[in-house]
């Protein structure tokens, strides 16, 4: 101590805080890697630090792939915690990605012997955010539940019915169009197209009227703002996850958050505009809305929040439509083995398109294992839950759709198109891994009407 006092005053402060980083330092390891709660699941030592690796991972556009790496490497090891709770990566300080049939189960099922699993404040905010909640964004179990009962006879067996025509009418222009661009040198660009047939179908199913991307081959704009917007999710999650960096960010940046705001404000303008319309045609035509506002005055339910429920049909129901949609028309074109046995199941089937229907094709076993096939391939995106522990410690916990359908640990030659897989030809793939519309009380409302459009769309295109 005597040598300290012979030091000069900027010696002891820099000692003292060099001193001060080192204890925060071991304290800060000890505590990821000894005492966390999350400290003996297995994943990258970095990410039990940091968010850092999640964020970049998500910002990059290849966070599915990167958690399925992890799975591939960490949850194959020989580990105690497999054995107990199955296959479990921990992908940042307070996050574990699971990929087994299980978790699936554990995680999205109700249990009588535990609480329901609250979503993940990943989902707050959003489009409509401050004046109504919808059933993507809403959190509260209870809430959901209601919402989900409101929003039910929109998507039961007699409303997929009705919708037939709307569907149909979408896919012969669809068709049309494909065919005669196709002829040209450069092709079609099946993907703009998919992207195209599915917006106009849901726009004409949840406002009652199209986008006409299928009549003019252009993407609408506001189609445009809403997929623009969706690409900014990564950098948002990413200042949430680091709010000090997230301050310095937009007091730097101010026009990225004008401009996020912007387009916010323009959805939601436009499409209670939408809606509003719809409410006040004179119709008998069956769609969406028209289920909803039988329902909506027990319910309660006002003008903004059939906009945000809307919202979300349009959002979740046709980018990721079209993607899965992309995906079956990618194989059957490439494998010519499938492609004439799809063409001799359908074809064997029908003799004219007016006898394709959803009901007519639910026999059809072969076309079914395709369309399961593309969604193992390409599923849409999962649902994150978090679970309440002792104290204020909190983990993220999910099932990973992608490292769930692609992981060599539930199916044998994970990357292959096999349809012959979902026909029970195959004792080495484990089928209940793959939920692409989730399970239990988050499940999509939409699943039965997506398979739909996958179906009459293919028989369609497989019959001309």
């Amino acid at each position: 101590m005597d040598q300290l006092k012979d030091l000069p005053t900027w010696a002891i402060i820099g000692i003292t805080g060099l001193t001060g980083i080192t204890i925060w330092i071991t304290r800060l390891f000890l505590h990821t890697f000894f005492f966390h709660p999350l400290a003996h699941f297995p994943g990258p030592k970095f990410s039990a630090l940091s968010n850092f690796n999640y964020s970049w991972s998500y910002m990059g556009g290849r966070q599915p792939y990167d958690i399925l790496k992890l799975h591939e490497r960490y949850g194959l090891r020989s580990h105690l915690l497999r054995i107990i709770i199955g296959p479990v990566v921990r992908v940042a300080p307070n996050e574990l990605s699971f990929n087994s049939a299980q978790s699936w189960k554990d995680i999205y099922s109700p249990r009588k012997d535990r609480a329901i699993f609250v979503k993940s404040d990943f989902y707050e905010g959003g489009n409509f955010a401050d004046q109504a909640s919808s059933i993507v964004s809403e959190r509260d179990p209870e809430r959901h539940s209601s919402m989900r009962k409101f929003l039910a006879s929109a998507f039961s067996d007699r409303s997929l019915r009705e919708q037939e025509g709307i569907v149909s009418e979408a896919i012969d222009k669809f068709i049309s169009q494909v065919g005669e661009r196709g002829n040209s040198k450069d092709g079609v660009d099946m993907t703009m197209w998919t992207n195209l047939l599915t917006f106009d179908i849901i726009g004409e199913l949840a406002f009652g009227e199209s986008f006409h991307g299928l009549e003019t081959g252009n993407v609408h704009s506001w189609i445009t703002v809403v997929t623009e917007s969706m690409g900014q999710s990564g950098l948002s999650d990413f200042l949430k996850r680091f709010p000090i960096f997230g301050r310095v960010f937009l007091k730097l940046n101010p026009k990225w958050l004008n401009s996020l705001m912007d387009g916010a404000i323009k959805h939601q303008t436009y499409t209670i505009d939408l809606v509003k319309r719809r409410i006040h045609q004179k119709t008998n035509r069956r769609d969406f809305i028209s289920y909803l506002l039988v329902e909506r005055n027990a319910s309660q339910i006002s003008d903004i929040q059939l906009a945000a429920h809307a919202s979300d049909f349009v959002i979740a129901g046709s980018e990721t439509t079209a993607t899965c949609l992309s995906t079956i028309i990618f194989y059957i074109g490439r494998d010519q083995r499938i492609r004439e046995k799809l063409q001799q199941e359908i074809r064997s089937a029908f003799r004219n398109d007016k006898d394709i229907n959803g009901h007519s094709t639910s026999s059809l076993k072969y076309l079914h294992a395709v369309c399961l096939e593309a969604l193992r391939i390409f599923p849409p995106t999962g649902t994150r839950f978090a679970a309440g522990r002792a104290g204020s410690w909190r983990t993220i916990v999910s099932t990973n759709p992608l490292a769930s359908s692609l992981g060599s640990a539930n199916f044998d030659a994970p990357w292959d198109f096999r349809p012959e897989r979902w026909l029970g030809l195959s004792v080495e793939d484990e089928l209940e891994a793959s939920q692409p519309f989730s399970m239990g009380s988050r499940s999509c409302l939409r699943s039965r009407i997506v398979l739909f459009m996958y179906i009459v769309g293919i028989k369609l295109t497989m019959n001309r």
